[in-house]
């Protein structure tokens, strides 16, 4: 899942229960929703990927150095979000 489309749907699920809760009268607990939908958007983004993500890493170290250097900075354990970084820079110098 992209970090764009998490961001986005946190978004439009806050303004859609802000207004749901402006026309309820239920701001506090409107609120207290988007609070924790956003902190699950977050904690997915910042969760270490799974042991199939590893594999795609080690399969794209060594081909180029900016790769390399977004890899090293992200060990020991990669998140969500450093993953999507990597795989957006190793697209980009392919494309190269």
């Amino acid at each position: 899942m992209n970090l764009t489309i998490i961001l986005i749907s946190g978004a439009v699920l806050s303004t859609i229960l802000h207004f749901i809760g402006v026309y309820a009268d239920a701001k506090k607990i409107v609120w207290i929703a988007i609070t924790l939908i956003w902190a699950g958007a977050i904690n997915v983004a910042m969760s270490e990927i799974k042991p199939k993500g590893y594999q795609e890493v080690e399969k794209m170290k060594g081909n180029n150095t900016e790769t390399d250097l977004l890899i090293n900075e992200a060990q020991p354990e990669i998140s969500v979000y450093e993953m999507l970084a990597i795989k957006k820079s190793f697209a980009e110098q392919k494309k190269k």
